[in-house]
């Protein structure tokens, strides 16, 4: 849990839990922290972390409303919170019932300090609502805010950051070290538009790609998991078309069975 220098003033940091990775871009007069970890005791140690790089005032900004992104925010308040504003929706709507599923999950998993920490942690929602794109001055550097369509939510938020080349991409982006997978999908994702949002990341041409979690990644990565996404809609065609079954499909997907059945049953 340690920082990584991306460029200057542009940061990353990969955290155990989850193998969540966040960001932090300050400029000369205020810094954007890019996603706040998933309880009230995350959101304080990462609230810290900053500290040690920046005294300057922050908001935050969510890539998507799963709790892991976006339920520590208590630490970073009173502050700006941007998020698109189908991250707003979904947490309305369904974020206590979030909070309620991962505390149960902790105990199952027998770490009721986890449990513990969700009990106590409250939702913030968003007051800075996106639509397409925003922009958010920071003193000398502008970070772009920018939904590329729809991919692992409904809401994905993409933070840019210009003049370094940096994306900070969410859960659109994730770099599993343990298997050949840069996806998880969910009810909410669509395997035809995540497409269209690997070409747009592409065309912005960054240099780096902070995954949601693991390590950030190059344009390379992109590209080869665009080709298989492109590969994944084209086995759900065949399935479609009756000119292959789904076990056949999965058979020939150069992804592990989970993630490409989880692909398949997405729109």
């Amino acid at each position: 849990m340690t920082w990584l220098e991306l460029a200057d003033g542009v940061y990353a940091r990969r955290h155990e839990e989850l193998d969540l990775t966040v960001g932090l871009v300050v400029g000369t007069d205020r810094c954007l922290v890019v996603d706040v970890r998933g309880d009230v005791e995350q959101g304080a140690e990462l609230a810290a972390a900053v500290r040690e790089i920046t005294p300057l005032p922050w908001s935050v900004v969510y890539t998507h409303a799963h709790f892991d992104h976006a339920f520590g925010t208590t630490a970073f308040l009173p502050c700006d919170v941007w998020a698109h504003e189908g991250c707003l929706a979904e947490l309305t709507t369904y974020g206590e019932g979030a909070r309620r599923k991962w505390i149960a999950y902790y105990l199952a998993q027998n770490r009721p300090e986890m449990a513990e920490a969700l009990e106590r942690t409250e939702l913030t929602m968003p007051d800075r609502p996106v639509v397409d794109t925003a922009e958010i001055d920071l003193g000398g550097r502008v970070v772009v805010l920018r939904f590329l369509g729809r991919a692992h939510t409904d809401h994905d938020l993409f933070v840019h950051v210009p003049d370094a080349g940096i994306i900070y991409a969410g859960d659109a982006v994730e770099n599993a070290e343990a298997g050949f997978s840069a996806f998880s999908f969910t009810e909410d994702s669509s395997l035809t538009e995540w497409v269209g949002v690997m070409d747009a990341i592409l065309a912005l041409e960054p240099k780096v790609i902070v995954a949601g979690h693991g390590d950030p990644v190059d344009i390379a990565f992109i590209e080869k998991h665009r080709e298989g996404l492109r590969e994944l809609v084209a086995l759900k065609t065949q399935i479609a078309s009756g000119d292959l079954t789904t076990d056949e499909a999965v058979a020939r997907s150069s992804y592990p069975g989970d993630v490409t059945k989880a692909a398949l049953a997405t729109p």
